[in-house]
């Protein structure tokens, strides 16, 4: 079975009515319009979309996220937040916002327009400003989440790198974002919706995924496809998802090797460029949504659908079917049918895989976790063939080679004082004692004399700052090495978009240096405590400037309690205990 080849040229129309989906609406502007637009946009207001925003755009600009026409204004938001309904009652279960920091909306006049540019600067859409607000983005969370905590990857980005106001207004597209990777498997709505009608598939059950599939994953789809005498759409989130998931080149180039093990002409393969948030059942609400817009007829949601794991107390967010009963809560107004399945298990007794319900008192049940594969990929241990398909596990080896070390980031952060960049220097000398491994050493004084020189302490700059240690140590880490940071990093948002960058090559280890501010003050050996009590240092933090304490470090120590010694043992059996050193 092949994957479905980019066949149909984007068309130019407002809506499309098809047997499943309903309306589509577009909301590119016709190619003179836009090449008008285009020009006009260089005079505007510019801003950079980040990763979520330019996934965002990408589907309210081909239908992807019908019927919306534009980031929400105040009524919508609060109607999606409260009741996940738009202010005119539809159904929408997700707030798709366009988010800004204080100082650009400030500089916005009335009515303004807004060029909307991917990170090279190119000119995507066009926003007509029609509304901006100050979100409560803890209410939001709590409403959207079900929670605060930001063990939750939703929550952290809403909490700590979402900025603080809102924009709402309808868009209008000028182009599409460019994609160099998979583009025969990159369709819009209406591009899969002609190919469905041009191959004759009347029926369509879409799959969703973030991870790579697996026999389990493929005895699933068979049957539920089968229950409703459906074919098979597999499509993937290549989009953001969660960090440390596995890249989406590797998962692509597994789900092509999978897609050879079902019966010809009945599965096919399409990307969806979606930033996922996380949100279990409201998420699996969304996807249905979003699947419908792309012409399927029916829609999978498994066990724990877009479920984040369990919390900073070691319980899961959700229920394992609490997005199956949210869904059949609305799957009268859905307009696409819901196909709710259990977990597939293997019983070795019968070489078979059963549905986790169906699982009799004598059956030998086997699994191997997420965990437990990637151990068998660093050890080079015998993954068998009724876990996954060879060709699959090649492509994982590929990727995973055996006793290759994975590159991590030890994050130090803590108050000026603390001992951090000491206890650094001890981890340094530890690792460099038993390992031949290549670290670099990210101090906060050097970075600020070299990678940061001219940089302030503005809250602007000191982000500025983490962001490009950030970006360094993501380097350092994709290649397989250590970086060990050590600067302040007073503020939780940037921290957590250095984890980000970390996180999408490798592991970030967050330790909080947690030395009091009594014990940095009485220390201070440059003195700079007692010029920022004096008056003299302005912005200190500590003193006059907050340092936002983290919530969940993967090591919290305290140097006033320990010695420097004793500080840089815990750090490395804890690597050790991870597999990281």
């Amino acid at each position: 079975m092949k994957a479905l080849a980019a066949e149909i040229v984007l068309a130019e129309h407002d809506a499309l009515i098809a047997p499943h989906g309903g309306v589509l609406r577009e909301l590119y502007l016709p190619a003179p319009e836009a090449e008008a637009l285009k020009r006009h946009s260089a005079s505007l207001p510019q801003w950079t979309l980040t990763q979520r925003q330019l996934c965002d755009l990408e589907l309210l600009l081909n239908g992807g996220f019908s019927p919306l026409q534009g980031f929400l204004g105040r009524a919508d938001y609060d109607g999606v937040v409260n009741d996940m309904r738009l202010a005119d009652g539809t159904l929408w279960p997700m707030p798709i916002v366009l988010d800004v920091d204080e100082a650009f909306a400030a500089r916005l006049p009335d009515h303004a327009q807004i060029s909307l540019n991917d990170t090279q600067g190119t000119p995507l859409a066009v926003l007509t400003v029609e509304d901006v607000y100050f979100p409560d983005r803890i209410a939001e969370a709590k409403a959207v989440f079900g929670t605060i905590d930001r063990t939750h990857p939703g929550v952290a980005e809403l909490l700590d790198r979402t900025g603080s106001v809102y924009l709402g207004g309808r868009v209008q597209g000028i182009q599409a974002p460019a994609h160099y990777d998979f583009s025969a498997l990159r369709h819009s709505p209406r591009e899969l919706r002609d190919w469905f009608h041009q191959h004759g598939w009347h029926r369509i059950v879409a799959f969703q995924t973030r991870n790579p599939m697996h026999r389990a994953h493929r005895e699933l789809t068979l049957r539920a496809a089968e229950q409703v005498g459906a074919k098979l759409l597999i499509q993937p989130s290549v989009g953001r998802t969660k960090p440390g998931d596995v890249d989406h080149y590797t998962r692509v180039r597994c789900y092509r090797a999978l897609l050879e093990h079902y019966p010809s002409d009945h599965a096919a393969l399409s990307l969806l460029p979606l930033a996922m948030r996380m949100g279990g059942p409201r998420e699996a609400l969304w996807h249905a949504i979003i699947r419908k817009n792309y012409g399927a007829s029916h829609f999978i949601v498994g066990r724990d659908h877009a479920g984040p794991g369990k919390d900073s107390q070691g319980k899961p967010f959700y229920g394992p079917y609490d997005a199956q009963h949210l869904l059949a809560t609305h799957k009268d107004e859905l307009g696409i049918g819901i196909v709710p399945f259990p977990a597939m298990v293997y019983a070795a007794n019968r070489d078979t895989y059963v549905p986790q319900t169906e699982v009799q008192a004598n059956d030998e049940v086997r699994d191997i976790s997420g965990t437990e594969l990637r151990r068998r990929l660093h050890q080079g241990d015998t993954i068998p063939e009724w876990f996954t398909f060879p060709d699959v596990v090649k492509i994982l080896r590929e990727r995973h080679p055996a006793q290759a070390r994975q590159g991590f980031s030890l994050f130090f952060t803590g108050l000026s004082g603390s001992g951090k960049s000491t206890l650094a220097q001890a981890v340094l000398a530890r690792l460099l004692e038993t390992s031949s491994r290549p670290v670099t050493v990210l101090d906060g004084d050097e970075v600020r004399r070299h990678l940061s020189k001219g940089l302030g302490f503005s809250r602007e700059d000191r982000d500025a700052n983490i962001t490009r240690i950030g970006y360094v140590a993501s380097e350092v880490v994709r290649h397989g090495g250590i970086a060990i940071c050590a600067p302040i990093a007073p503020y939780a948002g940037a921290r957590a978009d250095a984890r980000q960058l970390v996180e999408t090559h490798g592991r970030f280890v967050e330790i909080h240096v947690s030395t009091p501010l009594e014990v940095c003050e009485a220390r201070d050996r440059k003195g700079l405590y007692a010029a920022a009590r004096a008056g003299k240092i302005k912005g200190f933090t500590g003193i006059d400037d907050p340092y936002e304490t983290p919530q969940s470090p993967e090591l919290r120590l305290d140097t006033s309690t320990m010695t420097v010694s004793e500080a840089a043992d815990r750090v490395v059996d804890w690597l050790r205990q991870e597999e990281l050193a």
